[in-house]
C-alpha cells in the first residue's frame, strides 16, 4: 500500500482470501483476512495515493470495497450478464479484472467472462449494501465482439482516462471516453453503434504478455517470461520496474539492464504470427513476453 513505508501488502489468490501483510518493526510478517470470494480473485486495484483504500473482485462476480481503517469489507454489488429488457440478471460474471481510473478515482471498471468492460461509480453506491443493484454507468466493447462469445483477460486506464481491455484469442482495444455503449447496452439500436467511433486496435499478443505504444504500437523487445501461467504482470507505480505472477509460489521482479537497446531476435515476426493462430488451449502452456514502447 501507498505511503506505508513499504510495511503494508494486500493479496488475494485462488483461495478466494483476500489478506493484509504487515512488517513488524523485527521484520515478522503478520497476515491478518479482510475479506472472502467465493472462488478465485486474480485482481486487486488500490485507490490511486491512499494508503487505505483498494477494491477487489472475483469469479463470484462480487465487487467488494476495503478501507484498512475498518474491520469488514464492503460488498458493493453482484456483477450480472446484460439481459434484453434490462431486466436484473441471475447469471453472474465471473470477474478477473478490476481497474481505478487515475485521473478521477470515484470511477472504476470490471472485465470478466463477457465481453464487456463496464465502469462504475462509487458515489451511486449504497455503503449499507441495502440497494446496492449492478448499474454501470458505461460499458464498452468493440461492436464486432457483441455475442462473439469472447471474455476479458485484463484492462488498464492511462493518465487520460483512456481504457485498455484485452480479450481472450482476440485483439486488445484502446477505448476513448466517447466510445462507450452507456449503461444498457442491449437497448442502444444497431445504427447507433455504427455511428460510435471505433477504439484502436494493437495486434499480436494471444499468447503473450504485451507493453504496446498506444500510437504506434512499435515492438521494441521480446523475451521468453515462462513455461507456466503468468496471471498478472504489474508496473511499480514510480520506477521501471514491474512484477509478475502465476501459478508458481514466486513473484518476478522485472528491470532495465541493458546500456542500450537490445535488437529482436531474428524470428520476432515469426513467433507473433504464430501466437494469432495458436489456439487457446496451448496458449498457456508458454509464455512469450513482448515490449512495446508504452
Amino acid at each position: 500500500m501507498p505511503f506505508t513505508d513499504d510495511r503494508k501488502m494486500v493479496t488475494s489468490s485462488c483461495d478466494g482470501q483476500v489478506r493484509l501483510g504487515q512488517v513488524l518493526e523485527n521484520g515478522q510478517v503478520d497476515t491478518k483476512r479482510l475479506g472472502k470470494h467465493q472462488g478465485c480473485v486474480y485482481k486487486l486495484d488500490i485507490e490511486p495515493g491512499s494508503p487505505h483504500i483498494f477494491y477487489s473482485c472475483g469469479e463470484d462476480g462480487v465487487v467488494q470495497h476495503f478501507d484498512l481503517r475498518s474491520n469488514s469489507a464492503t460488498k458493493l454489488f453482484y456483477c450480472s450478464s446484460f439481459t434484453e429488457f434490462n431486466q436484473q440478471s441471475q447469471i453472474s460474471v465471473r470477474l478477473n479484472a478490476i481497474v481505478i481510473d487515475p485521473r478521477n478515482p470515484n470511477y472504476f471498471a470490471v472485465g470478466g467472462s463477457d465481453e464487456y468492460a463496464r465502469v462504475y461509480d462509487i458515489r451511486k453506491h449504497q455503503w449499507d449494501s441495502s440497494n446496492n443493484l449492478d448499474r454501470p454507468v458505461n460499458t464498452f466493447c468493440p461492436h464486432h465482439l457483441v455475442g462473439a462469445g469472447v471474455h476479458i483477460t485484463g484492462l488498464a486506464y492511462s493518465n487520460t482516462s483512456e481504457l485498455l481491455v484485452s480479450y481472450n484469442d482476440e485483439l486488445i482495444y484502446l477505448f476513448q471516453k466517447n466510445m462507450g455503449m452507456g449503461p444498457t447496452p442491449l437497448s442502444v439500436p444497431p445504427e447507433e453503434l455504427q455511428k460510435l467511433e471505433k477504439p484502436q486496435v494493437y495486434l499480436g499478443h494471444r499468447n503473450s504478455r504485451t507493453v504496446k505504444g498506444k500510437r504506434g504500437a512499435k515492438l521494441v523487445r521480446l523475451m521468453v517470461g515462462d513455461h507456466q501461467i503468468v496471471n498478472h504482470l504489474g508496473p511499480h507505480p514510480h520506477m521501471p520496474v514491474f512484477a509478475s505472477c502465476g501459478i508458481e509460489n514466486c513473484i518476478k521482479l522485472l528491470m532495465p539492464m541493458a546500456d542500450g537497446i537490445l535488437p529482436l531476435p531474428g524470428d520476432a515476426e515469426k513467433v507473433l504470427s504464430q501466437a494469432a493462430i495458436i489456439p487457446f488451449w496451448w496458449e498457456k502452456r508458454k509464455l512469450i513476453l513482448p515490449f512495446y514502447v508504452y
